[in-house]
C-alpha cells in the first residue's frame, strides 16, 4: 500500500494553538458511511474476514475515515502518554468534607448520607405531585420505619422482570437474573432490619450489574455467547464486593451490546434492550440494560463500564445520571479486560444523590495496592440546595455544543443559560482543536487493546456465536499496527494539554451528552445487529475526552424532545473533579427535576405511585 500512502497532518505545537472562541481552528467531521444491517451486514462480513479482498476493504475503511490522514501518517511532535494516570493536586473544591481513605465502604457511605441535605416530610409531599423515582433513602426509610421490607420489594422485582419479558416487546433487560438467589439476599436483608442492624443506608437496595463486571455466582458474558466459557467468573469484582459489604442486593447481570463494541444496544442473543420511554426505540450503549433497569424503576442504580461513553449515552437516552470518575479512582479489578487505559467502572442512577452514594461506596484503592494514586484524604461534596457553590465558569465550544439536532441544542442551551443565570454562573468560549482526530486516535486505542486482550480466544471461537455487527467491528480492530497505536498516544498527550489549557480558563466543559435522541430499533438488525455509523457518531461525538483522557463526567437529564425521548446535558471535569461536578449536577437537577417525566414502561417497586 506505499503507493497509495496519504499525506498525514502537521500538528502545530500546542503552545501556538488559540484556543479562544474566535480561533482559527477549524471544527472538521470526517463522512460516515451508510447503514448496514441484515443480509447486507453479513455480505460486508464475509469480504472483511476474506484475506485478500479484507485487506483491500479495512485500508478503503481507514483511509475513508481520515485515520491515514489525522492519525496514521500525522506528524506530532508529542511523545506517547500510553495511560491517563493523573496527579493529585489541590483543586481548592468547595463545600467539600475530608473523608478517611481507609474508611470501610459502609462507613463511606454512612458519611455521603450525612453530606445529603435531610427531605422533609413537606418536601416529599411537594415532590408527589411531579414524577419521580423511587431512591436510595425511599427505600431505607420505608425499610427502617417497616413499611415495607427487602423481602416484599425483591418479590415485588421478580414479578415486574417476568412481566418485562412478555410480548410483543420483551424489554431484554436482563442476560442473568436469579429469583433464589435474590430472595436469599433480601432475607438476610429483611433480618438485618427486624434486628435493628442494618449494614449501611445501601441494605436492602436493588442494584444492578453490567454483564461486564464480575458478580458471582453469575457468568460474566460481555454479552456474547462464548466469552464465559473462556474466562469463568470464580468471584466478585472489587467495586461488586464493596456493595455486598454495605448490604446491597445485587439483582442480576444487565445486557449489553455485545463486547461493549456498539452504541444501539441491539443484541442479537439476548435480544435487543429497549427504551423505557419507548420501546421501540434504543436505549444506546454498551452499558444499555443498566441505563433501562434504573429508568423504568426496577432499581434506583446499577453499574456500568464507560469506555467510550458507555455509561453517559445510555444513561442520557433513557432519562437518568450517569456518572463516570476520573480514571483510577475505582478499582478495575474483576471487571473484563477488554481495554486497560480507557474505561472505568460508571455508576447509572435515578438522581445525582444516589450516584454520590454509591460512588463513595466503590470509589478508593485496592487494600493490596499502594496509595499511589488516591490521596490519604478522599474529598465529598457537600450537598446543600441552598448554599451553591461560587464562580463557576464553563467551557462551551459552540461549533461542538451546536453539533446535534437542534432540538437538544434549544435544549441544552436553555438549560445552561438557566442554570447560569439562576447560579450566577458564568459560560467561557473556547475553542477545542483536533476534535476528530481525538476521536480516531480514542478509536485505534480501543480496537487495539481489545484485539489484543481477545486475541488469545480467536483461534479457538467458532465465528457462528458472535454477531455480524460485532465480526465486522473485530476485524477492524484489529486492523490497526504498533505504530498506529504510538501515534493515537500521542495525540493523547497532546490533547491532554490542550484540555489542561481550557481548564485554565474554566471549571468545566459544557455540551450535550449525544447529538441525537433515542432512535428506532428497525428489524433487519434484530438478527445481525447493525452498523450504523452515522447515529453512532452523533451519539459518540461528545463523550470521548471524558474515556481518552481520563476525566471526569456526569450526563443529568435537562429535558425532552418533541417525541418526549429524554435530553442529556453533559459536564466535564478536571481530574480529581468528582465533588465539584457533583455539585454542579446537583444544581442542574434542582432546576429540572419538577419538570421530570414518567417513562411508558415503569414498575413502581414500593407501590406507592
Amino acid at each position: 500500500m506505499g503507493l497509495l500512502r496519504d499525506a498525514g497532518v502537521v500538528y502545530k505545537p500546542v503552545e501556538q494553538i488559540d484556543l479562544g472562541p474566535c480561533s482559527n481552528e477549524s471544527y472538521f467531521k470526517a463522512d460516515k458511511a451508510p447503514r448496514m444491517a441484515g443480509f447486507l451486514l453479513k455480505i460486508f462480513a464475509w469480504f472483511l474476514e476474506s484475506r485478500i479482498i479484507g485487506a483491500l476493504l479495512l485500508y478503503i475503511v481507514k483511509k475513508n475515515n481520515q485515520v491515514h490522514k489525522l492519525v496514521s501518517n500525522a506528524t506530532l511532535e508529542e511523545p506517547p502518554m500510553f495511560v491517563p494516570l493523573h496527579p493529585i493536586t489541590d483543586l481548592n473544591q468547595q463545600e467539600i468534607k475530608q473523608i478517611d481513605s481507609d474508611a470501610s465502604p459502609p462507613e463511606r457511605v454512612q458519611q455521603a448520607i450525612k453530606c445529603i441535605p435531610v427531605t422533609s416530610e413537606k418536601s416529599l409531599e411537594l415532590k408527589s405531585s411531579c414524577f419521580r423515582r423511587w431512591t436510595i433513602a425511599d427505600y431505607s426509610r420505608a425499610y427502617s420505619t417497616g413499611e415495607i421490607t427487602p423481602l416484599r420489594v425483591a418479590e415485588h422485582f421478580i414479578d415486574a422482570v417476568r412481566e418485562s419479558c412478555s410480548p410483543p416487546l420483551p424489554m431484554s433487560f436482563f442476560i442473568n437474573s436469579d429469583a433464589e438467589d435474590i430472595l436469599r439476599q433480601a432475607t438476610e436483608s429483611t433480618l438485618r432490619y427486624e434486628r435493628g442492624n442494618p449494614v449501611s443506608a445501601l441494605d436492602g437496595v436493588l442494584i444492578a450489574i453490567k454483564d461486564e463486571i464480575d458478580c458471582y455466582p453469575y457468568p460474566t458474558t460481555g454479552g456474547t455467547k462464548w466469552l464465559h466459557k473462556f474466562r469463568p467468573c470464580t468471584g466478585d469484582a472489587c467495586c461488586v464486593m464493596r456493595l455486598r459489604s454495605c448490604g446491597a442486593i445485587l439483582i442480576g447481570k444487565t445486557n449489553m451490546h455485545e463486547l461493549g463494541a456498539g452504541v444501539s444496544g441491539i443484541n442479537p442473543h439476548y435480544g435487543p434492550i429497549r427504551n423505557p420511554y419507548d420501546p421501540k426505540k434504543i436505549c444506546g450503549g454498551s452499558s444499555s440494560g443498566s441505563a433501562a433497569v434504573v429508568s423504568s424503576g426496577l432499581c434506583p442504580v446499577a453499574l456500568g463500564v464507560d469506555s467510550g461513553g458507555s455509561v453517559r449515552m445510555p444513561a442520557s437516552l433513557c432519562g437518568v445520571f450517569g456518572f463516570k470518575p476520573t480514571f483510577g479512582c475505582i478499582p478495575h479489578s474483576g471487571v473484563l479486560p477488554l481495554n486497560w487505559t480507557v474505561g472505568t467502572v460508571g455508576i447509572l442512577a435515578a438522581t445525582l444523590e444516589d450516584a454520590f452514594i454509591v460512588y463513595a461506596a466503590i470509589s478508593g484503592d485496592l487494600p493490596s495496592h499502594k496509595p499511589t494514586t488516591l490521596p490519604p484524604k478522599v474529598q465529598f461534596p457537600l450537598l446543600n440546595p441552598t448554599k451553591p457553590i461560587l464562580n463557576i465558569r464553563f467551557a462551551k465550544y459552540g461549533e461542538w455544543f451546536n453539533d446535534c439536532a437542534d432540538e437538544i441544542r434549544i435544549c441544552c442551551s436553555n438549560a445552561l443559560n438557566l442554570l447560569c443565570e439562576h447560579y450566577k454562573w458564568k459560560t467561557v468560549g473556547v475553542t477545542i482543536p483536533d476534535i476528530e482526530s481525538m476521536l480516531l486516535a480514542h478509536y485505534v486505542t480501543i480496537s487495539s487493546e481489545c484485539s489484543t486482550s481477545l486475541s488469545s480466544h480467536m483461534e479457538k471461537l467458532d465465528f457462528a456465536e458472535i454477531g455480524w455487527d460485532v465480526r465486522v467491528a473485530l476485524r477492524v480492530c484489529g486492523a490497526f499496527h504498533g505504530k498506529e497505536y504510538i501515534q493515537a498516544q500521542k495525540m493523547r498527550n497532546r490533547q491532554m494539554q490542550i484540555h489542561n489549557n481550557i481548564f485554565a480558563m474554566a471549571d468545566v466543559i459544557v455540551a450535550p451528552t449525544t447529538g441525537r435522541t433515542a432512535y428506532s430499533i428497525v428489524d433487519d438488525a434484530l438478527k445481525t445487529g447493525e452498523v450504523d455509523c452515522i447515529n453512532g457518531a452523533a451519539l459518540i461525538r461528545y463523550q470521548i475526552a471524558g474515556n481518552f483522557l481520563g476525566l471526569p463526567a456526569v450526563t443529568v437529564p435537562v429535558g425532552y424532545d418533541k417525541a418526549g425521548l429524554p435530553i442529556g446535558l453533559q459536564f466535564i471535569g478536571k481530574p480529581w473533579s468528582e465533588p465539584t461536578l457533583m455539585h454542579v449536577a446537583y444544581a442542574m437537577q434542582a432546576l429540572c427535576i419538577s419538570e421530570y417525566r414518567k417513562p411508558k414502561v415503569f414498575y413502581d417497586l414500593l407501590h406507592k405511585n
